[in-house]
């Protein structure tokens, strides 16, 4: 149980170091816009699976900010043993974050609703 809150932590640290590093260290204009929405770990510690969102809706721009994000890893995961007090820092895979789109399609449905 206590293991739960341990990842739930190391999560949350691992979400603002990578919104920081994205912010300042990345230079890839790919990776411009790219916002972490959440962090999920595996029980060991030894994977994150990262969720992003980004603002563009166009499948060009989701693509090349998940191949910038994929060849920024190693820049992350670098800059991630430099701030986090970590044995190991974990394998990162980056996932594009489908339930802000999801909920707004949901919101566009019950105001169309509404207006019928």
């Amino acid at each position: 149980m206590a293991n739960h809150f341990r990842g739930d932590r190391v999560g949350m640290e691992i979400k603002r170091e990578v919104n920081e590093i994205l912010q300042k260290k990345v230079r890839d204009p790919r990776v411009q816009g790219v916002t972490i929405t959440d962090v999920q770990m595996l029980g060991d510690l030894s994977m994150a699976k990262v969720y992003y969102s980004i603002m563009s809706e166009l499948a060009s721009d989701n693509q090349k900010a998940q191949v910038g994000l994929e060849k920024a890893t190693g820049t992350i995961k670098r800059e991630l043993g430099k701030n986090l007090k970590m044995y190991k820092i974990p394998d990162l895979t980056f996932v594009k974050d489908e339930s802000i789109e999801y909920g707004n399609k949901i919101d566009q449905m019950l105001r169309n609703l509404h207006q019928d």
